[in-house]
């Protein structure tokens, strides 16, 4: 199912709760990726990876929803290294960013301990803030 409408927008309702709650860009980006994505591979699956990988060049989720990235790049070391890396991937989080960055989503998301944490412990963190901020926004 295409994720774009008419207007060459994407359609909220066949998008991922997450990118429901996020920016209007972030939204269009995930879609047209999908859509190009779907159109070449014929696979859901596959063009679904793809959109997310785009996805995360621009944005990091912060909670339940996707924010831009100050900047722009691969995430983590399975972006970097590509879509058939065996690294695995930081969920959104924005790995590759410094150690104050992802201190301050940290705080921002209220994580306990994260004084004493090193950056592979934020990073960490930070996937299990947004996995639960966005199960708590899927049961609303």
């Amino acid at each position: 199912m295409p994720k774009t409408g008419k207007n060459d927008h994407a359609r909220k309702d066949e998008l991922p709760s997450t990118l429901q709650r996020s920016g209007r860009k972030a939204q269009d980006t995930f879609a047209k990726t999908y859509d190009s994505a779907l159109e070449s591979y014929h696979d859901e699956e596959r063009a679904a990876r793809t959109a997310y990988a785009s996805l995360k060049h621009s944005y990091e989720k912060v909670g339940d929803h996707w924010e831009p990235k100050g900047k722009r790049g691969p995430s983590d070391k399975h972006a970097e290294q590509g879509g058939r890396s065996s690294e695995p991937t930081a969920g959104g989080v924005d790995a590759n960013a410094s150690k104050e960055h992802l201190y301050k989503l940290a705080k921002e998301l209220d994580v306990k301990g994260r004084s004493k944490m090193d950056k592979h412990q934020l990073v960490e963190a930070l996937q299990k803030a947004n996995n639960k901020a966005t199960r708590k926004a899927r049961s609303k």
